[in-house]
């Protein structure tokens, strides 16, 4: 059997007002407050389209290689919907702003690019918050705040095989949205919604029937859909069963798709020119700054970290998730040049506790001169590796300088000879058994001496003068 997909993306763009009208496109405020005669399709309202979409959409398609083309137009979508009140929607269908263009993913297939077939701006509808079931009824509220928000819509060719594919993907798609300022790419926010197609043929030459699967919000969503709907028709077709082209809903729950509507055809839709708004043109100068202003995109500066800077493919990837975070690094290491350690400090320690604070790197008070200046510390000896990591929480909290945080918690490390020695007599006569057997020639014993040893000194002693004190004590 092979499988065939394609996605449909819709990437909220960032603007602070909506496609057609002032309102705001803050997320979260009370339903129904963020609407206006335009958004809410009222009689005589006329829409004027929202100028820095168009550059966020100009800005994606250049990075994503399209055809970025200087005359686009807008049409109508009609079709009738509770979440839609004009009744149609202001999108784009023969004349897009952009063709073409690919992105890059690497699965176990190898490194390769997804083609993408157009880009597009258009208008979202409102959400619909179902109290049941939506295949089987019950109540529905509406809320219009998401009504007209800017989306670019991204359609990919059918280039992808499997759901671990469509998945790299839409993670590497969200890293470009956020690195170039476009989207903040959440999915969890409806920032980013993807509608999956799927088809499967017993025969490599040909393609099965598509079936759609609409609005997955999260990458394990389309993951988990396009697995179980390739076992169905699969199955389908081991059974001789006909596989209906239609559009089918994912439950989260159970894991399974189910059968919504038969799929629409583009005459069902009735496209026609949008009256209400003239050809969208392009300058080309504009166009041009775009592509000349361009920054490294996030899988050349992960390339260039691999190939220039020793980084392993998963700390390089890790490094390049976010813009701020790849440029966080190479602040740190033109401070501090040891690429590899600070690459690993940041994956672990720092992750660590923005994973439990809830927060990106540039929502804390952590700088590069302060982790440069806590790795410094950690290599001449100052404090002990252990004892940075109850440093970096005040350096990210509160924008202390390591030396201060250092005081303030006790750490200094402790090189003094004489209060090494103090410490290693005392480990040496409490730990007579573990002693005999170091001087019999059990090597491995040392370890645990020093560790004593850090425990009297709490943590401060250094580690190396440590061994090397009660090395030389054992004699």
């Amino acid at each position: 059997m092979t499988t065939t997909i394609g996605l449909e993306i819709h990437v909220q763009l960032a603007t602070q007002t909506k496609m057609f009208c002032g309102c705001s496109t803050a997320f979260g405020d009370e339903p129904n407050t963020h609407v206006c005669p335009v958004c809410l399709g009222l009689p005589g309202a006329l829409p004027t389209l929202n100028a820095q979409a168009v550059r966020l959409a100009t800005r994606i398609a250049t990075a994503l290689g399209c055809t970025v083309h200087e005359v686009s137009e807008f049409s109508r979508k009609n079709y009738f919907y509770p979440d839609l009140p004009k009744s149609y929607q202001i999108t784009q269908f023969d004349r897009p702003i952009a063709t073409g263009g690919s992105l890059p993913i690497v699965t176990e297939r190898g490194a390769r690019s997804v083609r993408l077939t157009r880009a597009h701006i258009e208008e979202d509808a409102g959400k619909s918050m179902h109290a049941a079931d939506i295949t089987l009824g019950g109540e529905t509220l509406v809320d219009f705040n998401r009504c007209g928000m800017p989306l670019i819509e991204i359609v990919t060719e059918p280039d992808m095989q499997s759901g671990d594919e469509a998945y790299e993907f839409l993670r590497n798609l969200r890293r470009l949205v956020r690195w170039l300022g476009v989207s903040s790419g959440d999915m969890e926010k409806g920032a980013m919604r993807c509608d999956v197609n799927v088809s499967v043929s017993p025969d490599p030459a040909k393609r099965g029937t598509k079936v759609e699967i609409k609005n997955l919000n999260s990458f394990r969503s389309v993951k988990r859909a396009i697995d179980y709907e390739e076992q169905r028709q699969a199955q389908c077709l081991t059974d001789c069963t006909p596989i209906m082209t239609e559009t089918r809903h994912f439950d989260e729950v159970q894991g399974t798709t189910t059968s919504m509507r038969s799929k629409e055809a583009s005459n069902d839709y009735r496209y026609f020119p949008e009256p209400d708004l003239p050809l969208l043109q392009l300058d080309p100068t504009e166009l041009e700054s775009v592509r000349t202003q361009m920054p490294e995109l996030p899988w050349e500066v992960q390339s260039r970290f691999e190939r220039d800077l020793g980084l392993s493919p998963y700390d390089a990837a890790l490094l390049t998730e976010e813009r701020s975070t790849a440029e966080f690094f190479q602040q740190t290491i033109a401070l501090y040049d040891n690429p590899k350690k600070v690459a690993s400090y940041m994956g672990t320690e720092v992750a660590r506790l923005l994973n439990e604070r809830g927060k990106t790197l540039t929502e804390t008070q952590l700088t590069p001169v302060a982790l440069a200046g806590l790795l410094t510390m950690v290599e001449d000896n100052a404090i002990s590796n252990t004892a940075s990591k109850d440093v970096l929480p005040l350096l990210v909290d509160t924008g202390t300088t390591p030396m201060e945080a250092v005081r303030s918690l006790g750490l200094e490390q402790v090189s003094d000879t004489s209060a090494l020695e103090g410490f290693a007599r005392e480990v040496i006569a409490e730990n007579t058994t573990q002693v005999d057997q170091f001087r019999n020639g059990k090597e491995a014993v040392l370890a645990f001496l020093v560790g004593q040893l850090m425990k009297k000194s709490k943590g401060k002693a250094n580690p190396k003068l440590a061994g090397d004190t009660l090395r030389r004590l054992l004699k």
